[in-house]
């Protein structure tokens, strides 16, 4: 549904509106100035042709080194595949690792192409409610309830998550990573807004389970989206079949693209600069909202969202979220999308984008509240 309110913004702009948006969990920067540059290069050598299935061995080594030193944790190269997005990465993952008809546990609210993707696959998502009384965060117990009520072959999570923004805190992440290794449950950890936290530090799944399958992209954080790059560990006797998987779907993830991203770990100042953007924008969110009548929302740990209630509002997320495109100019995102059963009375504000329209879009969604 973002899709579908980013397509009828740009229908009101091609119309003359001025739309502010805050639908889309992208980047409002560029990729890094030393990712471009390394682009420029390698299209100046004129050398983009077919790379390896399982990615550069130079990025694949550069992103092992990375779990060592971010957490501390040790991965080797032969363990990581480059993929065409995180999107690429879960597919891979998904045809990997289960069965037709493997049950899989996901949240609600959670990414919608998760379910998507599973069904398209011929695996079946479980919905696993959570709210309040957890944070917005799966927990062990939660699982345990679920695998006991009817047998799970795998659990999907995402930590910081969209659209909540809420993390799983680190002790919670390792009972969830110990149950799924007792169980023979196949975890898959979706890490891609790791490095966009702003109260805790977030927690790779690696750190507590070797049968763990990690999934992190270049999109958020490093601001890469259109160049569709991420990347999986997996466990050695995995890598092989992602490998035949790899050559039969994509043959390889982008090899400009991949050239560029090794560059992305040298960025550190810029990439820094921007979470600080995300974060002004956060606190500046946090301090209006409430003042609005929209004071009842996750935890936004991390990411750049706000999963905001509006039931007092409205029981119509669709038509809310609608007429406050047309009428005040600000694009939002139907909690809907998210949540099939209790989305109706959220949405889900992106403050990814530019400061000035951030604060603009909440002037305007002031101005309309209260009219």
């Amino acid at each position: 549904m973002a899709m579908d309110v980013l397509r009828d913004a740009k229908a009101l702009e091609r119309a003359g509106r001025s739309i502010i948006h805050l639908e889309l969990g992208e980047p409002g920067v560029a990729a890094p100035r030393r990712v471009r540059e390394a682009a420029a290069e390698s299209l100046r050598d004129g050398s983009i042709g077919y790379g390896e299935a399982l990615g550069d061995a130079p990025l694949r080594a550069r992103i092992a080194r990375h779990y060592g030193e971010r957490y501390g944790v040790d991965v080797t190269p032969d363990r990581v595949i480059v993929t065409t997005g995180s999107s690429g990465g879960f597919l891979l993952a998904f045809l990997a690792a289960f069965d037709p008809g493997a049950r899989i546990a996901v949240t609600a609210p959670g990414y919608p192409a998760y379910a998507n993707i599973l069904s398209a696959l011929g695996l079946e998502p479980v919905l696993l409610d959570v709210g309040e009384e957890t944070r917005f965060a799966p927990t062990a117990a939660m699982l345990e309830a679920a695998h006991r009520a009817r047998k799970l072959h795998g659990a999907l999570f995402m930590s910081p998550a969209n659209p909540t923004g809420a993390m799983i805190a680190r002790d919670e992440l390792a009972r969830i990573c110990a149950f799924c290794d007792e169980a023979e449950i196949i975890l898959v950890s979706d890490e891609i807004y790791h490095g966009l936290e702003y109260e805790m530090r977030a927690e790779t799944a690696l750190r507590f389970s070797q049968r763990a399958l990690v999934i992190n992209s270049f999109s958020k954080y490093y601001a890469m989206t259109g160049w569709r790059l991420g990347w999986l560990v997996a466990p050695a006797e995995l890598m092989r079949p992602l490998e035949r998987l790899q050559q039969s779907l994509a043959i390889c993830a982008p090899t400009l693209s991949q050239r560029a991203a090794l560059a992305a770990f040298d960025a550190g100042d810029e990439l820094e600069a921007n979470r600080a953007a995300y974060a002004r924008n956060r606190a500046l969110l946090l301090d209006r909202l409430p003042k609005l009548g929209l004071d009842n929302f996750a935890p936004p740990d991390g990411a750049f969202y706000i999963y905001a209630d509006i039931s007092r509002f409205t029981d119509d997320s669709i038509g809310f979220c609608r007429r406050m495109l047309h009428e005040a100019g600000v694009a939002t995102t139907p909690g809907l999308d998210f949540d099939p059963r209790r989305g109706a009375k959220t949405l889900r504000l992106s403050y990814a984008g530019p400061e000035a329209d951030v604060r603009e879009g909440v002037a305007r969604l002031e101005a309309w509240l209260r009219r």
